[in-house]
C-alpha cells in the first residue's frame, strides 16, 4: 500500500498543479451556476428598445387595428412605398417600413423592409397581430363576435408537488419537470465529460511513461497491478477533489450570489418556474445530494472505465494507436448520451430504467434520471452494481496490463489479447 501511495499521489501532485486544472475548477461552477440562471436573467433583464415601424396600408382597415407593444411602435403613413422608403432611411431612427397591399392574404401583399437586423421576436409580433386582425375580420363577415371566442380561450396553470401522503401543499415539496430537464442535461453531461477526460488521461500516462520506458523502471520495487491501480486512483482522486471543490463553489454561490441577483420582490412578480428555479438553487440540502450522488457515481464510472484505458494503454506504443481500442471504449459512453436524451420524457420507461441499472451506462443515465426523484432504491442497486462490475473489469484490465507493459513495437491483435488474459 505504500508503493501504491506513492504513485497515488505523483500521479494527484502532477495533474491538480497544472495551471489547466486550476482555471478549470474555478470556472466550472461559474457556468454551471449561469447556465442555470440564464434563462432566469434574460427574462428579467433582456427586454430590449422598442421599435419604430412605419405602416403603409393600402387596404384600408388594418392600420388602424395595429397596436403598439413595448416591443414594436407602429405609425401609420399615408405616403406611398416608394416615398416612405426613401423618407424613413437608415438614419431616420426608424426601424423599418411595413407594407400592407390591397388584398393581405395574397402572397407577398404583406413586406417589412428594415433599416436594420430584423429578429424572430419583431416579426412574430407583427405577423401575430395581422393574424388575428385578418381572422376577426372574417368572423364579423360570418356575424361572429371575436370578442366570444376571446373570452373562451383560457389558459391553466399547472403547479406540480410531490405526493407525501398528506395531501397538504405546504408540506408537499414542489417541483417542476423544466428544472429537472436542466439538472438532468447539466449532470449528464458533466459525467460525460468527467469520464471521457479523465479516462484518456489514465490512457496517455500509461502510454508515455510506457514509451519513455518509466514503466519499466517502476516495475522493479512495484507489481503491475500496483503501479496500474496508483495511476487509476491517482486520477480519481483528482477527479473527486475537482467535484469537491466544485461543489463548495456551487453551493457558496447559490446561497450568497443568486439573491444578490434576485431579489424576493422580483420573483414573486414572475411565473411559477423561475421561483421554482430560484428555490431549487437556494436549497442547499438539494443540491448537496446531487453532487453527493454525482460524486458516487462519477467515481464508479471512471473506476469501471479507467482499468480499461489503462489496458488499452499498456497495449500500444503510441496515443494514436491508442485510438482504435478508445473508440471501443466510448461506444457504451456514447450510448448512454443517446438514452439519457429519452429520461427527459419518461424517466421511468423500461429503457431508462435498465439504462440506468446496466453499470457500463449507468453512471450518465442514472444522474440524469436523479433529479426527477427516483425511488432510493433504483439508485443503491444501480451503485451495487456498477462497484462490482469495476472490481470484475479491474482483474481483467489487471491481466492486460502485467503483460502490455513489456510489449513494444507491434500492436496486439484481439487473439493475443485473449491470450493475455489467459497466462498463468
Amino acid at each position: 500500500m505504500r508503493k501504491m501511495w506513492l504513485i497515488i499521489m505523483r500521479e494527484f501532485s502532477e495533474r491538480a498543479r497544472k495551471k489547466s486544472f486550476i482555471v478549470t475548477t474555478l470556472l466550472m461552477p461559474l457556468f454551471m451556476v449561469a447556465l442555470m440562471i440564464a434563462p432566469s436573467l434574460v427574462m428579467l433583464y433582456g427586454t430590449s428598445e422598442q421599435k419604430r415601424v412605419v405602416v403603409v396600408d393600402r387596404s384600408g382597415w388594418v392600420a388602424d387595428e395595429l397596436v403598439s407593444t413595448p416591443e414594436v411602435m407602429f405609425e401609420r403613413s399615408d405616403m406611398s412605398k416608394r416615398e416612405v422608403c426613401s423618407t424613413y432611411g437608415e438614419d431616420s431612427g426608424v426601424f423599418g417600413i411595413l407594407y400592407i397591399g390591397s388584398e393581405i392574404e395574397h402572397p407577398d401583399s404583406v413586406q417589412l423592409i428594415t433599416n436594420e437586423s430584423s429578429s424572430i421576436m419583431i416579426e412574430e409580433t407583427i405577423t401575430n397581430q395581422l393574424s388575428d386582425i385578418v381572422n376577426r375580420q372574417k368572423l364579423q363577415s360570418y356575424g361572429i363576435d371575436y370578442r366570444i371566442l376571446d373570452s373562451l380561450s383560457t389558459r391553466v396553470g399547472l403547479a406540480t408537488f410531490a405526493n407525501d401522503g398528506t395531501g397538504e401543499e405546504a408540506s408537499m415539496e414542489s417541483t417542476s419537470s423544466d428544472i429537472n430537464y436542466i439538472l438532468g442535461i447539466v449532470l449528464g453531461m458533466l459525467l460525460y465529460m468527467i469520464i471521457i477526460i479523465y479516462g484518456q488521461m489514465v490512457l496517455t500516462s500509461v502510454v508515455e511513461e510506457k514509451a519513455s520506458r518509466v514503466i519499466d523502471v517502476m516495475v522493479t520495487s512495484c507489481t503491475p497491478f500496483q503501479i496500474m491501480m496508483g495511476k487509476i486512483l491517482g486520477i480519481a482522486l483528482v477527479a473527486v477533489t475537482q467535484i469537491a471543490i466544485w461543489a463548495l463553489l456551487v453551493i457558496a454561490a447559490s446561497n450568497y450570489l443568486v439573491p444578490m441577483l434576485f431579489s424576493e420582490e422580483l420573483v414573486a412578480t414572475n411565473d411559477v418556474m423561475m421561483q421554482s428555479i430560484m428555490g431549487t438553487i437556494g436549497d442547499t440540502g438539494y443540491v448537496t445530494m446531487l453532487f453527493g450522488c454525482l460524486l458516487a457515481f462519477v467515481v464508479g464510472g471512471f473506476l469501471l472505465y479507467a482499468g480499461l484505458y489503462a489496458a488499452a494503454g499498456s497495449a500500444v506504443d503510441s496515443v494514436q494507436e491508442g485510438q482504435q481500442y478508445n473508440t471501443i471504449i466510448m461506444m457504451p459512453i456514447i450510448l448512454s448520451i443517446i438514452i439519457m436524451m429519452t429520461v427527459f420524457n419518461d424517466p421511468n420507461s423500461p429503457i431508462a430504467f435498465w439504462a440506468s441499472i446496466i453499470p457500463f451506462t449507468a453512471p450518465i443515465v442514472m444522474i440524469a434520471r436523479v433529479p426527477f426523484g427516483i425511488p432510493t432504491w433504483e439508485i443503491v442497486v444501480s451503485l451495487l452494481l456498477l462497484y462490482i462490475s469495476f472490481i470484475f473489469v479491474t482483474w481483467f484490465a489487471a491481466r492486460i496490463f502485467r503483460v502490455g507493459i513489456f510489449m513494444h513495437g507491434k500492436r496486439p491483435s484481439w487473439r493475443e489479447l485473449w491470450r493475455w488474459l489467459n497466462l498463468k
